[in-house]
């Protein structure tokens, strides 16, 4: 069974250690559980913290993809980056874990969106506008309250990433904006870490309507894990299941992946395992037994077989899902039909 896991956050502990420990570090502390998770496919996210923002954002950026291919050059029996979908199932082929690199909100371009070429050249092949706050191209879901779509630059941004190739991600997008990129979008959408508003009402998930809309371009939504967005208080296995058979109820199992958003390392090397941790008001530092990293993505498939699902069903859900999106769409060159003054 394919596990396709399109959001963990562990580039961002490699890219702290020094340049020389990067390899080995992923290696001993990361191969394990993609390994013990059973992950074939890893989407890489780029987030920019605060401290380099605006000045260091293409700097960090920039740094963080150099690790990304740093750590897949030291450790080449286990990883590859991918840039294609036929060069994931090369990847799969070989026995390797296929990695691919992805904006978590594009602070790095600026209104610049030309820059999004070189980017691609650099390995990115999808592309989040925001995170939970204002970009020069689109407000995240922490900015709802403004009620705004894309700006300008936001609109060239939506026809530069479908001509080169980098697919469109709308987790974090505010409402607004999430609804403007989907009235524009050309290619197939995905949202790589959300959950379901409607089993908890939560401005970083997605209503019913966004999800068929989302379905309705071809793309996948991949179930986010981490506690706060599951559930309120209810921080079960089978909580975050409830997510993955709504939005299967809503818009179909083809279109349901996992985007688990694995961060509790992440906040435990820079607050403290003992720090409750809020960032942009959301309470980050709750997590789901067994659901801290990708060890526990079994628990999933367990929690499915346990609910009598079928298991083509299961394989969808696991990575048929997005394995199908990435196949047609990663970094293939389109000519976009994005109008400007839409």
């Amino acid at each position: 069974m394919r596990v396709v896991d399109t959001h963990d956050d562990l580039l961002m502990l490699c890219a702290r250690r020094p340049v020389h420990l990067q390899g080995a570090y992923f290696r001993e502390t990361w191969l394990p559980q993609l390994r013990a998770g059973g992950v074939d496919v890893q989407v890489l996210p780029v987030f920019v913290a605060d401290e380099f923002r605006p000045e260091g954002a293409l700097r960090q950026t920039l740094r963080m993809l150099e690790t990304g291919w740093r750590v897949a050059a030291a450790n080449s029996d286990a990883v590859r980056i991918c840039l294609t979908g036929e060069d994931v199932e090369r990847a799969l082929a070989d026995g390797l874990i296929a990695i691919i690199l992805a904006l978590e909100g594009c602070e790095a371009v600026g209104t610049d969106v030309e820059l999004f070429e070189p980017l691609f050249r650099l390995g990115v092949r999808i592309a989040s506008f925001t995170h939970f706050g204002r970009t020069m191209l689109a407000d995240g879901s922490g900015e709802d309250g403004t009620g705004s779509r894309l700006t300008g630059a936001g609109i060239d941004a939506v026809a530069a990433c479908e001509s080169l190739g980098i697919m469109l991600d709308v987790s974090h997008l505010g409402a607004a904006s999430t609804d403007h990129l989907l009235e524009l979008a050309t290619r197939p959408v995905i949202a790589s870490h959300s959950s379901a508003y409607s089993v908890r009402p939560h401005h970083r998930n997605l209503t019913d309507a966004r999800l068929r809309g989302i379905a309705e371009t071809g793309g996948t939504v991949g179930i986010n894990l981490l506690a706060t967005f599951v559930d309120h208080d209810d921080h079960t296995v089978a909580r975050a299941v409830d997510h993955v058979e709504h939005v299967a109820s809503v818009v179909g199992v083809e279109h349901v992946g996992l985007g688990p958003d694995f961060i509790k390392e992440v906040l435990d090397e820079i607050y403290g395992p003992d720090e409750d941790v809020l960032l942009d008001g959301v309470v980050a530092s709750t997590y789901i037994p067994g659901l801290e990293g990708p060890s526990g993505l079994p628990l999933i498939t367990a929690e499915l077989i346990g609910r009598g699902w079928p298991e083509d069903d299961i394989r969808w859900v696991m990575g048929g899902g997005f394995s199908r999106v990435l196949a047609r769409e990663l970094g293939v060159p389109g000519s976009s039909g994005v109008r400007r003054d839409a």
